[in-house]
């Protein structure tokens, strides 16, 4: 096989993460974004330590796992989801034995207890990061996800199906908004333009929405942020949502790569965090702090753990890589003590802020490297909880 050659072929298994098989002779070929037992055609576009890589073309048959209607006008060419052809039954088989497969890679030694299902098959993120672009060269602007396989092209993704409508809602007034205005977006290239971003984040069981808009901060379109804006807020707050809205934010983010991050953050409207609420405890979340994209599944997740954990009367838990102390803070209600150690500083500074929110008191997070602090803490700890 060489690089450019077109091959056409049947995919035999799905590798984790979304790494499609396909055998060709006697050799395998790796093709993404596929389903097994499609019928694809692909073109080689990499070979290296032995592994051959095709880039997907067309699907030129349907697989017989493929029995539901596509919920999304977006899907298949939008690169957020893969498997919405199949019943939510087939995609946990699915996952399964990708998870399976790489546990078995490590020990034969252990029960293999399953998936356990989300709630909510569809309507489940508490979070998206849409991009400012445009689906082609020089295109009218768009805003939403990227095209599957692009780094440039930008889907408008106003019909997805894995978030509310007030999400779908907030996107359209946001991109008619931008249009009728003449905003442009930042160009990846040339670095010139000022729409980057749009972060929308919903708590499910309290309603809260935050909207974060990120731009560069060039200065000919800094000086019209503020008027722009404050128009902006006024149409956002007369939409008709299911959701409340309760802050909207505006971030200067000038870098270089692709990222959502704050140069500096302004409040145009009401605050810049929202509330959660998991398993009877209260979390509050700002726009860039980590929290479980799904608030049901995280609550079955977490359910689970404390299953695990059994009884854990005056006993001492370690939960390391703690993130935002979620875990932590759920066990510490039946636990003597409970120390989340985790790197990351602004999550620690969260999950302390969190415990004093719950009224945990026998709560301790810990900044700095599991590997270098976990073995210098003076508490013993009778369970270890680890998510890396």
């Amino acid at each position: 096989m060489k690089k450019g050659q077109i091959y056409e072929g049947y995919v035999i298994r799905i590798d984790f993460p979304n790494k499609g098989i396909v055998k060709i002779d006697e050799s395998e070929v790796i093709v993404k974004n596929v389903i097994p037992g499609q019928k694809v055609s692909f073109m080689i576009n990499k070979i290296k330590n032995n592994l051959v890589h095709g880039r997907l073309l067309e699907t030129l048959e349907k697989s017989f796992l493929e029995t539901e209607d596509a919920k999304c006008k977006s899907f298949g060419k939008c690169g957020g989801c893969n498997y919405h052809t199949l019943t939510y039954d087939d995609q946990l088989k699915l996952k399964s034995e990708q998870i399976k497969k790489l546990i078995d890679t490590v020990t034969n030694d252990y029960i293999f207890e399953e998936i356990l299902p989300s709630p909510n098959q569809f309507e489940y993120r508490n979070k998206m990061e849409y991009s400012f672009g445009d689906q082609e060269k020089d295109g009218p602007l768009t805003l939403g996800l990227h095209k599957r396989g692009s780094f440039y092209d930008v889907i408008t993704t106003d019909d997805c199906k894995i978030v509310d409508n007030d999400f779908n809602y907030i996107l359209k007034l946001v991109l008619a908004f931008s249009k009728k205005n003449n905003l442009t977006y930042l160009h990846k290239m040339s670095k010139e333009g000022f729409l980057r971003h749009l972060l929308v984040r919903k708590a499910v069981k309290t309603n809260e929405i935050l909207i974060n808009i990120i731009t560069s901060s060039q200065q000919n379109n800094k000086l019209l942020a503020k008027d722009i804006f404050a128009k902006l807020v006024k149409e956002l707050l007369d939409l008709n949502l299911t959701g409340n809205i309760v802050g909207i934010l505006h971030t200067y983010n000038d870098s270089l790569g692709d990222v959502i991050q704050s140069d500096s953050t302004t409040i145009l409207y009401g605050r810049d965090f929202i509330y959660e609420e998991l398993l009877g405890l209260k979390f509050k979340i700002s726009t860039f702090s980590f929290f479980q994209t799904n608030s049901l599944g995280a609550e079955v997740l977490y359910s689970k753990v404390r299953e695990y954990v059994g009884e854990t009367d005056n006993k001492v838990l370690f939960d390391l890589y703690s993130g935002t102390g979620t875990i932590a803070q759920l066990l510490a209600p039946v636990a003597q003590k409970v120390i989340g150690v985790e790197i990351v500083k602004e999550a620690v500074e969260s999950a302390i802020e969190n415990a004093k929110l719950n009224q945990l008191t026998n709560c301790e997070f810990i900044a700095g490297d599991v590997l270098k602090i976990v073995g210098d803490l003076t508490d013993k700890p009778d369970i270890i909880i680890l998510d890396p």
